[in-house]
């Protein structure tokens, strides 16, 4: 019962169920090294030919390694809670005919469907697990869907492995609940944030964490910490729209199958980038007509690329006018190739600040509306309706081991403060 690998040739030709979709923060579209089989910067779930879900049923108390091992060789899935090196608590999982099972997690081996590395603080890919040792567990999560209407997607901490065991040692966080049964959290924790009324009145809600056997718990004191934190009572594990689901190095953002229709599509973006450089913006010192690059070429600079002087918002084109080069600030950016963001003086309104190009927002699945994209995010430039700056500038996401700070979803660079994450851009028309 280890879950196949979902690729799109699995996925039934007639009228799939698609349960919805699980996109990485930060990758603006796909992995820059592109996306390729189960490792890709989105995920979609479609109920499968044949339920593979698994639901808790026997439970045993070991008392030597030798119950243990006969247990586990029975073949079937099954959650360890190791009490201390004498006793044991493993919960027997059986095979559930109502639930489709996908999990998520570093590892690529075949239990996981989608596999997910570490997302810089510049959307790019970790180049040497030694140098920035992976916080991603290898079995970070599973995502358990219910094959009937209405679908309901719910997330639990931890994934079966190869042998179909999840193994809560003496060292982990665990803990036996007033009902009897066995619970707890891994290393690092899945942490969840469902927000209220999205896209369209979208309010953030509160991270919780997410235990292995699906409550939700407020946060620990830190990421790792060796104490769970109170019981969240009425709060669910189950999936809404717009719900952000954090692995400790990469974001997910779930959006639902009905969710998706609503939402922008990629030939929406085009089209909208079109119709912006049908306006013929201008930039007011060359005096020469700006054009957005198309979709697929939006990753590397163009002669006639917009840039901008983000304390203002004024559009230029680029050039040399009014550069200050002894204050320079390191820009954080995809496709931005080394570029830093030298703070320059607008000559429209003489305000100081960095001057960097703009790039439009790719992933379709961030945008919370299909406004005309008339604002940039500061300091990396990512472009995108006015609701969706404000509402990712609102919304601070998990950072190192306690502290949360609002990031561009396009590329995972951390948003300015001061004044906010976000500039509404100032085009200029033609002169004829």
């Amino acid at each position: 019962m280890n879950s196949p690998n979902q690729d799109e040739d699995d996925v039934p030709v007639k009228d799939p169920v698609k349960y919805g979709e699980l996109v990485i923060l930060g990758y603006n579209g796909s992995l820059p090294s592109g996306d390729r089989g189960r490792r890709k910067s989105r995920f979609a779930l479609y109920r499968r030919t044949k339920a593979n879900g698994v639901k808790p049923s026997t439970v045993h108390i070991l008392n030597t390694p030798h119950d243990s091992k006969a247990v586990h060789s029975r073949g079937q899935h099954s959650i360890s809670f190791t009490l201390s090196r004498n006793q044991t608590v493993v919960v027997e999982y059986c095979h559930d005919n109502d639930t489709d099972m996908f999990q998520i997690g570093r590892s690529t081996e075949s239990p996981i469907d989608f596999v997910v590395t570490d997302t810089s603080g510049e959307g790019k890919e970790g180049e040497d697990p030694s140098v920035a040792p992976s916080t991603i567990s290898r079995f970070a999560c599973r995502v358990v869907c219910e094959r009937n209407p209405p679908y309901t997607a719910r997330i639990y901490a931890a994934g079966f492995d190869s042998s179909k065991n999840i193994f809560l040692g003496e060292k982990a966080t665990k803990w036996k609940n007033p009902d009897g049964h066995m619970d707890g959290l891994t290393t690092n924790g899945v942490l969840v944030m469902h927000p209220e009324g999205f896209p369209e009145d979208s309010r953030q809600g509160l991270w919780r964490e997410i235990s292995v056997c699906g409550d939700v718990y407020a946060l620990r004191e830190t990421r790792s910490g060796p104490s769970r934190g109170k019981l969240a009572e009425g709060e669910s594990s189950a999936l809404r729209d717009g719900s952000l689901v954090d692995l400790c190095g990469a974001t997910l953002l779930w959006r639902t199958g009905e969710g998706l229709l609503r939402a922008p599509t990629l030939r929406h973006l085009e089209a909208l980038r079109q119709e912006l450089n049908a306006a013929r913006p201008q930039c007011p010192v060359g005096l020469s007509t700006l054009a957005f690059p198309s979709l697929p070429r939006s990753h590397s600079l163009e002669e006639r690329q917009p840039w901008v002087y983000l304390t203002c918002g004024h559009v230029h084109g680029h050039h040399d006018w009014g550069q200050r080069p002894e204050r320079r600030e390191e820009g954080g950016g995809e496709g931005e190739e080394g570029i830093t963001m030298v703070r320059r003086e607008c000559p429209l309104c003489r305000s100081v600040g960095p001057y960097v190009p703009l790039w439009l927002g790719c992933e379709p699945a961030v945008y919370v509306d299909a406004g005309a994209p008339t604002y940039a995010f500061v300091p990396c430039g990512h472009v995108c309706s006015e609701r969706t700056a404000k509402y990712w500038a609102d919304t601070p996401l998990p950072h190192g081991t306690h502290a949360f700070r609002p990031t561009c979803p396009f590329c995972s660079a951390p948003l300015s403060s001061t004044p906010q994450g976000w500039t509404r851009l100032i085009f200029q028309g033609p002169i004829d």
